[in-house]
């Protein structure tokens, strides 16, 4: 059985799937998608441009008979991977580009062997304009902000708490020159599409945390109505011990090869001296992280930081598990 859902009631039953397929190519699939969607595509990249050229250059219905062999070709090989990892029991949503031809094709193949199918009227087109009305609509969100420099442990503090926005995960990026150490960031529209999803799984009646962050991250920029609510947000200035905000930076140079360190030192070049750049250098050539650490920290970083805007309570990080405690306690203080 098949039948077509409005993107509102796909969203409010989106946890409730047992398998969501992006019918789209890999190419529109990897540019971004909806959360926990699997590319079981109806057309490859290359079979999609070219039923898209004979569409336009030779008919529709020229185009339509390509796509249906192409379509057969590709579901024979997607009904391995699905079966028995999915029975018929299984709930399972489709979507293509605007709800067409794709997600109906497809659908129809495994709605025909007996699998129960909700194909999303609109496609992943819809999904995006609820997204972006979200994000230019967004409902309030009381937000605690934990700000601070470099390596005070923001971020391990974040894994450990509930009710999360953790900005740089998504952003695959930790919002400094180095930050893109970890690879490719995703696009702005996959980045939107993580965040409205983490937003939208918030615990509405208890605080949220947040990590204090610029208008951009890498990359990536902020809905201005989120960054304008993290701003106000019920503000902690974390701190933390040198040698301990060393350790925790020390694992990120740890990852980074010698050419990316190098030409990120060549863009610090205006913030930092001319002597600590060098013995930065020096210090990594000579596989020395904690030195490289401790420059970069204290020459750098520091220096570099600015705190714009006072904090409401300011906690010293020195015993993680004891902050995560006073961060709780403050999470359920707030709430009340």
């Amino acid at each position: 059985m098949i039948q077509t859902i409005p993107i509102e009631t796909f969203l409010e039953s989106l946890n409730t799937y047992d398998l969501i397929i992006d019918a789209r190519s890999p190419h529109e699939y990897g540019e971004s998608h909806i959360p926990f969607a699997q590319n079981f595509y109806a057309l490859n990249d290359e079979e999609h441009h070219e039923i898209g050229t004979i569409y336009k250059q030779i008919s529709p219905f020229e185009a339509r008979v390509k796509g249906a062999s192409y379509v057969c070709l590709n579901a024979a090989r997607h009904i391995h991977d699905i079966y028995p990892a999915f029975t018929p029991n299984s709930r399972v949503a489709i979507y293509c580009a605007r709800g067409g031809m794709r997600s109906s094709s497809l659908g129809t193949i495994l709605s025909n062997i007996g699998y129960r199918i909700d194909r999303v009227i609109g496609g992943y087109k819809s999904y995006r304009t609820f997204v972006t009305d979200y994000l230019e609509h967004l409902p309030s969100v009381n937000f605690i902000t934990l700000a601070g420099n470099t390596g005070c442990g923001k971020s391990d503090l974040l894994n450990e708490l509930e009710n999360v926005i953790d900005l740089e995960k998504m952003a695959n990026h930790y919002g400094s020159v180095f930050g893109d150490v970890n690879g490719t960031q995703p696009s702005q529209k996959e980045f939107q599409n993580r965040l409205v999803h983490a937003l939208l799984t918030l615990k509405a009646d208890k605080k949220a945390f947040v990590e204090a962050e610029s208008k951009r991250i890498g990359k990536i920029m902020l809905p201005p109505a989120l960054y304008k609510q993290m701003e106000s947000g019920f503000r902690i200035q974390i701190t933390a011990p040198l040698e301990q905000r060393i350790e925790r930076i020390m694992r990120m140079y740890d990852t980074m090869d010698e050419s990316f360190f190098i030409e990120r030192m060549e863009r610090i070049s205006p913030y930092i001296s001319r002597d600590d750049k060098a013995a930065g250098i020096a210090a990594f050539e000579n596989g020395d992280l904690p030195k490289v650490s401790e420059i970069l920290l204290t020459q750098y970083y520091d220096k570099v930081y600015k705190v714009t805007i006072k904090p409401d309570m300011i906690v010293h990080n020195d015993n993680p598990s004891k902050t995560l405690e006073i961060l709780r306690g403050i999470q359920d203080e707030q709430q009340r």
